[in-house]
């Protein structure tokens, strides 16, 4: 069956170690599934994730980085989830466009109603069946990122961070019905649990 389950949350909350798990947890049990990642997932796509994430030689504006964004998901949505969707696949993805207005809108300040506009003609209207957003408090999830090499939005301050959990919280009371908020201060094995015990009822 058809089923796109995307995967949110901020620096340090593990939604891409469980989006990963639960893909492989379909794999084995021989559910046709797919999983992709944001930005990027298509050749296009995974150049300008390198120029979001990586560039060193220039400030790009929130409103590049807008645009960016959802030139990507546009590559994406077209090339990889609206062909596996039709087929009847799940699609699992590490980011979508929740994560856009969380960064680009709470984080950075855009104009909300003009971000999801921009948004929803990247992505053609298309919204997940399920969001799963891994909450975890800032200052665990800086930590857990200390050792490793940090990327632009990594490099951003506390208060920047803050600003995407609380946008995040917020869309995620607007949205009972799609949106699962999990403690991302469990262990792993516990947070999978949780998962599969939600997207087992949608299969």
């Amino acid at each position: 069956m058809a089923l796109f389950i995307t995967f949110e949350g901020g620096e340090g909350s593990g939604k891409t170690v469980q989006a990963r798990s639960l893909y492989r947890r379909l794999c084995r049990l021989s559910i046709p599934a797919v999983f992709t990642r944001e930005p990027g997932g298509t050749p296009p796509g995974e150049r300008i994730a390198r120029l979001l994430k990586w560039a060193q030689d220039t400030d790009i504006s929130p409103l590049t980085e807008l645009l960016l964004f959802n030139a990507s998901r546009a590559q994406l949505v077209k090339e990889i989830i609206k062909p596996n969707l039709e087929s009847g696949n799940i699609v699992i993805c590490d980011r979508y466009d929740d994560s856009t207005t969380a960064y680009q809108s709470y984080g950075r300040g855009l104009d909300l109603e003009m971000v999801m506009t921009i948004n929803n003609t990247a992505t053609q209207g298309l919204k997940p069946d399920l969001t799963l957003l891994l909450d975890i408090t800032v200052e665990e999830g800086q930590a857990r990122k200390a050792s490793k090499r940090q990327d632009r939005f990594e490099q951003e301050d506390k208060a920047f961070h803050q600003r995407v959990r609380e946008g995040y919280l917020k869309m995620a009371s607007e949205e009972p019905e799609r949106w699962l908020v999990i403690d991302a201060s469990q262990s792993k094995a516990k947070i999978g649990k949780i998962i599969w015990q939600r997207v087992s009822q949608l299969i």
